[in-house]
């Protein structure tokens, strides 16, 4: 027996000089056992009791396992966010660029107008200066035709011949 009273006695001394990772209320299996009614002492084998650590390793587990999906789902979700939000760069993008296209349009429209706007104005005041002339040039033949009426008339009055006053045309 004396190999047993050594394994107990480096048991001992190992579970003093080693402290436990883990809270003193939780049952800690030990290779060997200390009580006399385990029937495979050399072997450290345990009748099975209710253990609550392993218990909550298979929880931890289920909870790591949990955590692995949720993190999956979050990296999925962030993807997709991560895709949106180039989505919709991208589509601000080309919203700037149609809008940019669109004011350059709008501008050559303005700048052709503009430059139309000018030429009709010119040629408005073309017309203008033209008619202007005309009717100066009307009353001037206006007042000529109306002296020239005048002359005609003193000469018919003056006249030796006054019996072919009725072949003269009237003027009126």
């Amino acid at each position: 027996m004396q190999p047993q009273t050594d394994v107990f006695s480096l048991h001992n001394y190992l579970n003093s000089s080693i402290s436990s990772p883990y809270p003193s209320s939780f049952p800690i299996s030990t290779p060997f056992p200390t009580n006399s009614q385990n029937p495979y002492p050399l072997y450290g084998f345990q009748s099975p009791t209710y253990n609550p650590q392993s218990m909550s390793l298979s929880s931890n587990n289920s909870t790591s396992d949990e955590a692995e999906e949720q993190q999956t789902d979050n990296n999925i979700i962030n993807e997709r966010k991560q895709r949106r939000m180039i989505s919709n760069r991208e589509s601000a993008r080309r919203s700037r660029m149609r809008k940019q296209r669109h004011l350059d349009e709008l501008w050559s429209q303005v700048m052709w107008l503009r430059i139309e706007n000018h030429q009709l104005l010119d040629k408005l005041n073309n017309l203008s200066e033209s008619h202007e002339k005309v009717l100066q040039e009307n009353a001037q033949l206006k007042e000529e035709t109306s002296e020239l009426k005048q002359v005609i008339s003193d000469i018919q009055i003056q006249s030796p011949f006054s019996c072919f006053r009725d072949d003269i045309i009237p003027i009126e």
